[in-house]
Formats: C-alpha cells, sequence, structure tokens
C-alpha cells in the first residue's frame, strides 16, 4: 500500500496534479488542485477521484486517511507502493531536441 503526502488546493480551477516535489524535511509531496469546494468532504472525494485515473486504479482503492480537513493530507492507495506511485504521478520528462 502507497501512502502519500498532497497538498491540496480546492477550488483550484481545475482537477490536476501539479507536481510532485521534496519539501523542505526532504520528504516526497504531491501538489495538486481540485475543482470542489472544500465543505462537507468534496474536496477530498474529488481528490481521491483524481488520484485513482492518474495512477489507473479502482476509485475504492484510494482513501484520505489523514488531513481530512487540513490542506496537507495522507492518502493511502491499494495495490501499489510508494516509488510507483510517485513515478507514476510525475509528469514525463520532457525529451531533448
Amino acid at each position: 500500500m502507497a501512502r502519500l503526502r498532497v497538498r491540496l488546493t480546492p477550488r483550484g480551477g481545475a482537477d490536476r496534479v501539479d507536481a510532485v516535489e521534496t519539501d523542505e524535511a526532504g520528504l516526497p509531496l504531491v501538489r495538486a488542485r481540485v475543482r470542489a469546494a472544500p465543505a462537507d468532504g468534496q474536496a477530498n472525494a474529488a481528490l481521491e477521484v483524481l488520484l485513482a485515473r492518474a495512477l489507473g486504479v479502482p476509485k475504492s482503492a484510494v482513501r484520505v486517511a489523514r488531513g481530512q480537513t487540513a490542506r496537507i493530507k495522507t492518502v493511502e492507495i491499494d495495490g501499489l507502493d510508494d516509488a510507483g506511485a510517485l513515478a507514476a504521478l510525475r509528469p514525463p520528462a520532457a525529451s531533448a531536441p
């Protein structure tokens, strides 16, 4: 099971993963935004759908485990490990001309 830290921006104008970066402590952090409002769990549900699509796993395999009301959340994904999930979320490297 993969456990990812995600910094979520609700009402972000689009549903997308913006980046996978390293925070000041050297830990991986996924930056994502969703169109949904942060009310009644709508943004968390939209994040779960977004990550499931991006990772190619069922929606039921993705859940916000911690940080339901916080900007930085811990998300668990069944069927993947941390390295595989992070690699799948990173944008492909630009090829040299």
